[in-house]
């Protein structure tokens, strides 16, 4: 925390308007899942085979200069050298967060040394019937939660990443809240699903309102006990208590091709630098506020927790209200009638057959992955 307040505290000091937050480093796109609502392994065969080198990897984490590094993928457990690109952040004392889905992360941790620079972020969506509808794998839950149970075990900090969809039950997620508690990750990070463009199932992405009307009743009465690992004020943003613009180069991202414009959800061009990616993008076309119809339902925390973030320390205000949101437990009569109103039903017919076509890829990728080995 010190290291995050310190460098906002800089940037604000040599008058930077515009500053990265966290890279978003995306060194493959191949993946062990076929999640219906992922837009990043749409890509062709050889797209997929492709790897960013270490080397590569640090000369952008160079060039930005975020104290904080996310490691997206794909799945980077799949990467080759996974473990030298995050030894090598390491050495930068960058803070590392590896998102895995934790398929192969009991097999993988040998790999690695626990270190307060490395955090694994573990995809979860939610409890064992909602998680594996979500990623389209029937036992993804125990492996996810193995996996996190023998990494707090070997002294690992571990973290949970939990994107909801329309349909999601409110209560389930608070449950679902408890059982990572009792698992002993350090916090959890929401975040409500993005339309991309390439994902195979575009029926089940959340608007503005529900996404509003959903967190309201997740996040309202909440329990001491719960840790999130994200900023008061953007969980305040997704409750509907604040309003906030989109901060798209708050948390850049390079990948196979390049710096993404403008953000790691929209693909709008590349650039070969992070310097051309900051003055060659046009951030005023991008956000909600731009009128932009790609950005009108997003609240994915890519493109605000940022701005929460700035809002902390822009003024004493926003330092108080971040403190008090630490502790605040948001009591509200209405939310936890919310709480009781059943659940818009997916479309499970054709969930179940996007499952089952999704299952076919995965078994076809990991035989392939086999031979390849």
């Amino acid at each position: 925390m010190w290291t995050v307040v310190s460098y906002v505290l800089k940037q604000r000091a040599a008058g930077n308007k515009r500053y990265p937050l966290v890279l978003m480093l995306e060194p493959l796109f191949r993946c062990n899942l076929a999640c219906a609502g992922c837009g990043k392994i749409q890509y062709p065969a050889h797209v997929l085979k492709m790897n960013l080198t270490p080397e590569q990897c640090f000369q952008a984490v160079d060039e930005c200069g975020a104290p904080m590094v996310s490691i997206p993928g794909g799945e980077p457990l799949m990467h080759p050298e996974i473990d030298k690109i995050v030894e090598g952040l390491i050495a930068r004392k960058k803070y590392i967060y590896l998102c895995t889905n934790a398929l192969l992360l009991k097999e993988k941790l040998h790999l690695f040394k626990p270190s307060k620079y490395l955090t694994f972020s573990v995809h979860v969506d939610g409890e064992k019937d909602h998680h594996d509808f979500s990623v389209c794998r029937e036992g993804g839950f125990e492996l996810a939660v193995d996996g996190i149970r023998e990494a707090v075990a070997r002294g690992f900090r571990v973290t949970t990443n939990t994107t909801l969809f329309d349909g999601a039950d409110p209560k389930s997620v608070r449950d679902f809240f408890d059982q990572m508690t009792a698992l002993g990750v350090e916090g959890m990070m929401l975040s409500p699903g993005y339309s991309y463009d390439k994902a195979p199932d575009q029926q089940h992405f959340l608007g503005r309102a529900r996404t509003r009307r959903l967190f309201r009743a997740i996040l309202s009465n909440r329990k001491a006990s719960w840790r999130f690992n994200m900023s008061p004020l953007f969980l305040e943003f997704l409750m509907g208590k604040r309003h906030y613009a989109c901060t798209p180069w708050g948390m850049p991202t390079y990948n196979l091709f390049g710096w993404q414009k403008p953000c790691y959800l929209l693909q709008d061009g590349y650039a070969d630098t992070f310097a051309e990616l900051m003055e060659s993008t046009r951030w005023e076309n991008y956000g909600t506020e731009s009128g932009n119809p790609k950005c009108a339902n997003c609240m994915v925390h890519s493109g605000y927790e940022a701005s929460a973030v700035h809002d902390q320390f822009s003024s004493w205000k926003g330092f108080f209200a971040t403190v008090r949101g630490q502790f605040a437990k948001y009591p509200d009569e209405a939310a936890l009638r919310m709480l009781d109103e059943p659940v818009k039903p997916v479309h499970a017919p054709a969930g179940l057959v996007q499952l089952e076509k999704a299952q076919l890829k995965v078994n076809a990728k990991e035989e392939e992955a086999e031979v390849s080995a």
